[in-house]
């Protein structure tokens, strides 16, 4: 058949047409097949490892946290099961109907409610998100049997932390509590594990200094997920790495002894070894359960702890800072040696003391006659600390209670150290923009104007009095995962052996020699002796026309306005090793109140710790060759 002209032409042009779509179909096959082959056979590799990634996804495990244990290696902090409900919020309906069911078995409150919603807005709805911890075994039990009732709840077993003796060693070891907001902030770099479901981070005490030594090395679990991220099933579980023990220098059995004592006291007593420096007892009184921050303390449990006049939650060993009245004499007097007043010097106490046209009483309305520095500390005669404290002046006396660890911090393991104050003209021109006056010097002999101390200063100055001079530091820990804290040797603080043996010697009168003031709480068993100092600081002004009419008694006092009872102490006087501060907050008088529990506790460490007898050097102390 013959084509025309013009079909010949539609038919060149189709061919060409045809031509150009074939070649382009070539080209882009080839152009495919060329990355097929480079991504299936160049690439296999790369794409096989991020197919895998997207399969198999890796979830870090809360480590265990390690234990906190005493001296003795017994332990103070563990973890335990924790009986708890977990909610799938998926796998039902109704969050909130299926929280108003498990309600009738487990108590959930409002705040309990808010947090979970919350947390469910934070998670994958296929995550499982903490309902109710710490549920006893009938509560477990029950939770178990009625889930097909409760859509969404899963039974669960995991582990807590557990302080077996709460209240005891609750403002040393602190709690855990859950991670805030804050926290989130502040550890940027460990959100994921943060992050994860009922994961508690160290609050307060040594859980929180030693927070990421106790936390250990998180694990993994490498699971199978499909493609919304939901697990499949489990390939591969690392459990990570427990936390490192704490051992502290803590003794068990002296801290709950001591615990016992000042119960029902709004109190604190520490012990120190006066060599090493380790805190064989650290008791503030009250305290708080720190079990119950561990799993969330109630609103109205809380508030009557932050309302208590009696503040459980400060921790007064540390932060709790008091004029350390009478305690302090024997500062006074190292320094009056030290600037060349003789022990044997005598003041003339007629029971008042007068300074321009302002009288400053003595604690005895009739005085006690001519005394010299021993017997000034042994009967704690007020006048002849004001004369001396005139004498030397507030230099000299803040001078050496600076070298006897007052008016500044030790770097203490536990969070909350004060510093306490020892005042001089330049802090008070300073801090208030005014002149020192020579009464407020007078006033600082015994104790009491501005100074203040916290009860672990207080035991500080004991042991540096009882070793002999040297700068000791208290600490509270003796080894982290198996190693061994380093001890740093003590040195001179610099003062010579006659102002040390009038300290000691004073201090001996105090307690072992007939008219001491706490004669009568001294520790008769030979190799147990104590030599020690009452002080009862007071926190009012008695007015002149009071003492016209008669100085109302402490127990004639509201409790707030009842003079502080203190005492420290060391022992054994012939071997010293152990020093001990007591504060009993408006308790009334140092010999009544705080001396009886000093000489209690002070037994009980000894019956436990026995020391040799060794024999002393002229300054009393056992350790001690260095001269003045």
């Amino acid at each position: 058949m013959q084509i025309s002209g013009r079909d010949s032409n539609r038919y060149q042009t189709f061919t060409r047409r045809a031509a150009l779509l074939a070649g382009v179909q070539g080209v882009a096959f080839i152009a495919l097949a060329g990355r097929m082959y480079y991504l299936q056979v160049l690439k296999t590799d790369q794409y096989r490892m991020l197919a895998e990634e997207n399969r198999v996804s890796m979830r870090l495990l809360a480590p265990l946290r390690g234990d906190v244990v005493d001296r003795f290696g017994r332990v103070l902090a563990s973890n335990r099961q924790n009986y708890r409900a977990m909610l799938i919020s998926e796998q039902t309906p109704d969050v909130e109907e299926t929280l108003e069911r498990l309600s009738r078995i487990v108590e959930i409150d409002d705040f309990t409610r808010k947090r979970i919603m919350r947390d469910i807005g934070r998670s994958p709805r296929f995550m499982p998100v903490t309902v109710a911890e710490d549920l006893s075994w009938d509560q477990f039990a029950q939770v178990n049997i009625n889930e097909p009732d409760l859509a969404g709840i899963l039974p669960d077993v995991g582990e807590t932390r557990d302080y077996p003796y709460a209240e005891e060693f609750a403002h040393v070891l602190g709690y855990v509590a859950a991670v805030s907001e804050k926290d989130l902030e502040e550890a940027r770099e460990e959100q994921p594990l943060l992050k994860l479901p009922g994961f508690r981070i160290g609050k307060e005490g040594i859980e929180k200094t030693y927070d990421r030594e106790l936390r250990g090395v998180p694990g993994s679990s490498h699971v199978e997920v499909n493609a919304y991220g939901r697990v499949i099933r489990e390939l591969a579980k690392d459990p990570g790495k427990p936390g490192a023990e704490v051992v502290l220098t803590l003794d068990l059995d002296v801290q709950r002894f001591a615990w016992e004592r000042l119960k029902g006291e709004s109190a604190s007593a520490v012990v120190m070894d006066i060599h090493s420096g380790d805190i064989v007892s650290l008791v503030s009184a009250p305290a708080y359960d720190p079990n119950q921050f561990n799993m969330g303390y109630g609103t109205a449990a809380y508030k009557e702890l932050l309302e208590s006049p009696y503040l459980p939650l400060m921790n007064k060993s540390l932060a709790g800072m008091y004029p350390p009245g009478s305690t302090f004499k024997m500062v006074v007097a190292m320094a009056a040696v030290e600037a060349g007043i003789e022990p044997s010097h005598r003041v003339v106490c007629p029971g008042h003391y007068s300074l321009g046209n302002h009288v400053f009483h003595c604690w005895k309305k009739g005085g006690h006659g001519a005394v010299n520095m021993h017997d000034a500390i042994k009967h704690s005669c007020d006048v002849f600390f004001y004369d001396t404290a005139k004498r030397i002046g507030i230099d000299a006396i803040a001078e050496m209670a600076e070298k006897f660890g007052l008016g500044q911090t030790y770097d203490f393991e536990v969070p909350g150290e004060k510093a306490g104050l020892v005042p001089t003209p330049e802090w008070k021109r300073g801090a208030k923009g005014e002149v020192w006056h020579q009464g407020e010097t007078v006033i600082a002999g015994i104790g009491q104007g501005y100074l203040l101390a916290t009860p672990l200063q207080l035991a500080v100055m004991t042991a540096r009095i009882a070793n002999g001079g040297l700068d000791v530091k208290p600490r509270l820990t003796r080894a982290i995962g198996g190693e061994l804290l380093p001890v740093q040797p003590p040195k001179p603080v610099g003062i010579s052996d006659e102002a040390i043996a009038v300290a000691q010697g004073g201090m001996n009168g105090v307690s072992n020699e007939p008219g001491g003031t706490a004669y009568r709480s001294r520790i008769p068993e030979p190799g147990m002796e104590l030599a020690g100092k009452t002080g009862t600081a007071q926190v009012r002004r008695i007015s002149r026309a009071e003492r016209l009419s008669g100085v109302l008694k402490n127990e004639d006092l509201e409790w707030r306005q009842r003079d502080h009872a203190l005492f420290v102490c060391f022992a054994p006087y012939d071997a010293p090793r152990y020093a001990l501060s007591v504060v009993i907050e408006h308790g009334g008088s140092g010999s009544g109140a705080a001396a009886p529990v000093a000489r209690d506790i002070m037994r009980e460490v000894l019956t436990r710790n026995p020391v040799r007898p060794q024999a002393k050097t002229p300054s009393g102390n056992p350790n001690s060759s260095r001269a003045g």
